[in-house]
């Protein structure tokens, strides 16, 4: 797969953490649109359909063949009540886990009518983390057989840990990986196992989750000492913390692509701004010893 460097990811305009207006979820996909980003990552579980509906209404409006979107199987939207989410909307829909043959497929034609498009290019199997037996046999299955059908570009799976991760590799035959808070400064689970597998099978991964919460893109006062030290490194080299979160991924040969959120525009141009800041090797020799 050839995946541009940059890409927006969609936790943000599903109101993680804190809540944004439809305005503003707009203003940031048309601000990613304008710096140049051109690849975007969505899920149904981002906001329980938020996300998507936020991101399609833009996207639709561009040329298709333009722009790459991927999303994720593995959640279900359903009315009511369920678990808490980290994503504040209103508590009328929760989240309902099914990989199934069954289940992707409706989780597919959710997705495309939220985005109110006819295709995404990539979909991915979502957080199988205790369903490892029917993600595989079921749900990885199914995106292979709509791989197979020219339904889809690429599949693969996202997740939070590595391990799991590399078991996918080894049974399955994913195009993609989306490796979340283990390929960073912070945290970098994915780099003894994971990483050197993909790269001698050949398979991209893109990192995403760079920030930890915004800990290495604004340091607040009471930050963990590991972050204060990189902090400090960078302030050294006159780089922004922000630059070498988002390219220290890219450092490995294996990892093509990293994703960004935003929940403002102005976070958008200060991303890609800080992305593009030179980094002297000095640098990295500090932050990777």
């Amino acid at each position: 797969m050839t995946l541009p460097a940059l890409g927006l990811g969609g936790g943000p305009l599903g109101n993680y953490l804190r809540p944004i207006s439809e305005a503003q979820a707009e203003a940031v996909v048309e601000a990613a649109w304008e710096a140049g980003i051109r690849t975007f990552d969505t899920a149904p579980f981002y906001g329980l359909g938020l996300s998507e509906r936020r991101l399609g209404r833009v996207l639709r409006g561009l040329p298709r063949t333009e722009f790459v979107i991927s999303t994720k199987v593995g959640r279900l939207v359903r009315p009511g009540p369920g678990a808490p989410v980290p994503f504040a909307v209103p508590g009328d829909r929760h989240a309902e886990w099914d990989f199934s043959r069954d289940g992707v497929l409706r989780s597919v034609a959710d997705s495309l009518d939220r985005l109110g498009l006819d295709h995404v290019d990539t979909l991915l199997i979502h957080d199988p983390d205790q369903h490892w037996p029917q993600a595989l046999d079921e749900g990885f299955a199914t995106l292979a057989e709509l791989r197979a059908q020219g339904v889809v570009k690429a599949i693969g799976v996202g997740m939070n840990q590595s391990k799991m991760l590399v078991e996918f590799v080894r049974h399955a035959d994913p195009d993609v990986l989306l490796a979340a808070n283990q390929v960073t400064l912070l945290r970098r689970s994915a780099f003894e196992e994971l990483l050197p597998l993909c790269l001698s099978r050949g398979i991209p991964v893109v990192a995403a989750s760079l920030f930890h919460r915004g800990d290495l893109a604004a340091p607040p006062p009471d930050a963990p000492p590991e972050v204060r030290r990189y902090a400090e490194a960078c302030a050294r080299h006159g780089v922004p913390l922000a630059t070498a979160a988002m390219r220290f991924p890219l450092r490995h040969p294996a990892v093509r692509s990293i994703l960004i959120g935003a929940h403002t525009p102005e976070q958008v141009a200060s991303n890609v701004a800080d992305f593009h800041h030179p980094v002297p090797e000095a640098l990295w020799h500090e932050l990777e010893t």
